[in-house]
């Protein structure tokens, strides 16, 4: 029998059942298990203790979520429809994952691209990160400034959204950001093959949408459908290479 399996055998099936990797490594430590069976017991531990912080984590998230109310809209956005910002999606939603040990906070970065990731954790130590990026809005009179600012707010409402798993199918405030008023959009064909090239390119939609300022797919420009094509078809090409 080997070292690890008489330090590690339990007297009862009942005490095996009830034990902790923890337990397991502290047992081992009185008995005076050598390196190796302490170095691979304590990565027994680390990766349940991983295991388990990623479930309070989900769970928190699911308790949280059943507890969200609606949040109002409270601005109009693209063709006057209604859409709830940062500030009153945050003072619907703070109050209640605080009470589930969730917090988030956003890490920012720009090259050409302003890029926003939100940082969704639970106090047990797990978490996750959901990021995306856009240019700068330069619509109306906005100097760079406000460009820069508008994004930010932006992709930090809808990185908290999707990081949370909130719907956000009818915030539609991105909508107008790069179209005029009467503005001409793609066709239902086209909006067809955009989506038969994102499945091709396993393309991040949201983040496709985040980029050309746009709520649902069917709302992107016609001027603008060739160059999303093209991206597309490009990354079905490296990935092609691959």
């Amino acid at each position: 029998m080997t070292e690890s399996a008489v330090i590690l055998r339990p007297e009862t099936n009942a005490a095996a059942s009830a034990m902790t990797p923890a337990d397991l490594l502290g047992m081992a430590l009185e008995r005076g298990a050598s390196v190796e069976v302490m170095t691979k017991l304590m990565d027994l531990r680390d990766r349940w203790e991983a295991g388990q912080h990623r479930k309070a984590f989900n769970e928190a998230i699911a308790e949280a979520k059943a507890r969200i109310p609606t949040i109002t809209k409270n601005r109009s956005g693209h063709n006057n429809k209604r859409y709830a910002d940062f500030a009153a999606i945050a003072s619907v939603i703070d109050p209640v994952i605080s009470e589930y040990g969730l917090s988030y906070r956003f890490r920012t970065t720009q090259t050409d691209r302003i890029n926003v990731t939100c940082i969704l954790s639970h106090k047990a130590g797990h978490s996750e990160e959901t990021t995306l990026s856009g240019p700068a809005d330069t619509t109306g009179s906005k100097n760079a400034i406000q460009a820069i600012g508008s994004t930010l707010t932006y992709l930090q409402r809808y990185t908290l959204v999707q990081a949370l798993g909130l719907a956000a199918s009818d915030d539609d405030d991105g909508s107008g950001l790069n179209k005029g008023a009467d503005a001409e959009t793609i066709s239902e064909d086209q909006t067809i093959e955009l989506r038969e090239l994102i499945e091709a390119a396993e393309a991040d939609e949201p983040g496709l949408k985040v980029y050309f300022k746009i709520g649902h797919l069917k709302d992107l420009r016609s001027d603008k459908f060739d160059q999303a094509k093209a991206m597309l078809t490009r990354k079905i090409q490296k990935k092609g290479q691959a």
